[in-house]
């Protein structure tokens, strides 16, 4: 099949790395469905969508509703025919020391960054398995591979993310369905601005303030030097359109320059550079 038989649905498709992948889809010729929790978010990739003539098309799906996945993928299943990728794109960062976050505010976390990526591949694999063909692509991160400071909460989530996907690649693949991991470093977003700050993380008395405060800096500079949604885009359409894809693929030159480095260093070095960072 070529890419104007496939179907394409994203999820967290309203701004970001999602809008971009949305985009870059159906402008290569895979009828795509843009999913996200609120329609009314998705004006500007609509306006784009009418003035280009593109197969793109939308829906309503929060990832964290059982219900509302079902009855997207049912939906966009029943309109196309057929689901032959699924891009797992929405999830948020939480920030803050680990002491500092709640129960509430990690499981909320989870909830969409793991167990909405876990509903939406549940609902879709049954159908590329009677297909026999898809393609899963999971947007994790580059610190699915190490952890920093602040960051427990979100890397554990893409930490999830990695094992879970590389586990399902040996399930799925006798049914050729392949998985694959897109590993983003600092993206030009509002990632980072979208975040949500550990309600005691925004305690000047928090004992992890002046971490807090560093790491924000440290981000800043990183930002300046972070590559844009559109590469992360182009990483995933040359993905999804190789015949053999990889189960791995970096997406920026600052995650490939660091992993470089841990690949060489010896656990210690790499924490202490770090610390140091």
């Amino acid at each position: 099949m070529d890419s104007k038989q496939k179907v394409a649905v994203v999820t967290g498709s309203s701004s970001g790395i999602g809008h971009e992948i949305s985009l870059i889809l159906a402008r290569n010729g895979f009828t795509t469905y843009a999913t996200m929790r609120n329609l009314q978010k998705g004006s500007d990739l609509k306006s784009i969508a009418e003035d280009e003539k593109l197969h793109l098309y939308f829906a309503q799906l929060d990832v964290t509703d059982e219900n509302s996945v079902k009855m997207a993928i049912q939906t966009i299943h029943n309109e196309a025919g057929r689901i032959d990728i699924l891009i797992n794109n929405a999830g948020y960062g939480l920030t803050g020391a680990f002491e500092d976050l709640s129960l509430n505010e990690i499981k909320t976390q989870y909830e969409t960054n793991v167990f909405g990526l876990i509903r939406t591949t549940q609902e879709v694999l049954p159908i590329m398995r009677k297909q026999r063909s898809g393609m899963i692509v999971n947007i994790s991160s580059g610190v699915g591979r190490f952890g920093y400071p602040t960051g427990s909460a979100y890397v554990s989530t893409k930490f999830a993310v990695e094992g879970l996907s590389e586990c399902m690649s040996y399930e799925v693949e006798p049914f050729g369905i392949k998985v694959i991991l897109i590993e983003p470093g600092v993206i030009q977003t509002n990632f980072f601005n979208s975040s949500v700050l550990a309600k005691k993380s925004q305690d000047p008395n928090s004992p992890y303030a002046p971490l807090m405060k560093g790491m924000e800096n440290s981000i800043d500079k990183m930002m300046k030097n972070g590559s844009t949604p559109q590469y992360v885009a182009e990483v995933v359409l040359d993905a999804v359109t190789n015949e053999n894809p990889k189960l791995r693929y970096l997406a920026g030159k600052d995650i490939e320059q660091l992993l470089e480095m841990k690949r060489k260093m010896s656990d210690e070095e790499f924490v202490n550079m770090m610390k140091q960072m």
